[in-house]
């Protein structure tokens, strides 16, 4: 069981796109007004990239465009967040690191209405986590149950928006206990997901993860998980982590990771055969396929 370490911040260095080009890192600014800076109101996508390739561009740029429309956000005009992202791939100082691409609302009042935009665009390169998402068997992760509830029937639900500071702070209390994750249950007591990773679970005797009714994200991992193994998507209570026999997390930055221990508590396998099955068929799948 490995709790990994607070990440460090990456140096000012290479080139981001901010507006309508690239800029270099170090002279790139956001105005002080912005919405998505003052109120959050904004959308991103954490997408992997593969020795300066983007993977999954096509699965991320339709759930960025999802959120956006589900935050009441014009969508990017066609192909601009496309050659953003290019761009800054092709001058990526982590090319085995992540792109994290940023749509806001723009320039706005300091309150909750919003402005008249334009809308920002921002795309940044850094270091992947210290986690990796190779061939080799990675060790589990423990996890913390926090307090605190998602609403499976709120106005954000579902959307990945910048509106983080909930799961900052599970993360955060999640460290505290020595956890790497913080899991949520629903304002039903269902299991959720993590702050940054989507849940599956084997419980009594079958593979299953949290539905998208239950408020989850729509993980693109999760997704490709979905697709290439037997589980099935139901309402969960939250003792099917607790009594799982084996489960496991997945994330754009994890790839399928397994769980080793819950609220300090020892998963009885670790990993376990359909954890590593669904870990193979998810590599299996992806290699050397950056649009899968």
């Amino acid at each position: 069981m490995t709790e990994e370490p607070a990440p460090a911040v990456s140096g000012v260095a290479g080139l981001v796109w901010v507006g309508d080009g690239l800029l270099e890192a170090e002279r790139a600014a956001v105005s002080v007004f912005d919405h998505g800076l003052v109120t959050g109101d904004g959308v991103f996508e954490t997408i992997e990239l593969r020795e300066g390739r983007p993977f999954a561009l096509r699965r991320h740029l339709a759930r960025l465009n999802r959120s956006a429309a589900g935050l009441g956000l014009v969508a990017p005009a066609p192909g601009l967040v496309e050659a953003a992202v290019e761009a800054v791939a092709a001058a990526a100082v982590h090319r085995s690191g992540i792109l994290r691409i940023t749509w806001t609302a723009g320039p706005g009042p300091l309150g909750s209405v919003r402005g008249a935009g334009p809308p920002l665009l921002v795309v940044a390169n850094g270091p992947a986590p210290s986690w990796s998402n190779g061939r080799g068997t990675p060790p589990g992760e423990a996890v913390a149950i926090v307090p605190w509830r998602r609403n499976e029937r709120g106005a954000l639900t579902g959307l990945k928006t910048t509106s983080y500071a909930e799961n900052v702070r599970a993360l955060a209390e999640a460290r505290r206990r020595g956890a790497s994750e913080a899991i949520f249950a629903n304002t039903a007591g269902e299991l959720c997901e993590g702050t940054g990773a989507n849940v599956f679970v084997v419980w009594e005797g079958r593979l299953c993860t949290p539905a998208l009714e239950c408020g989850c994200l729509a993980g693109v991992t999760r997704e490709l998980v979905l697709e290439v193994i037997e589980a099935s998507e139901e309402h969960l209570p939250l003792v099917a982590l607790t009594e799982a026999s084996e489960a496991f997390l997945t994330s754009t930055t994890r790839g399928v990771r397994p769980i080793a221990a819950v609220d300090g508590t020892a998963l009885p396998s670790v990993p376990g055969p359909l954890t590593t099955a669904a870990r193979a068929a998810y590599l299996a799948c992806t290699e050397g396929n950056d649009d899968p």
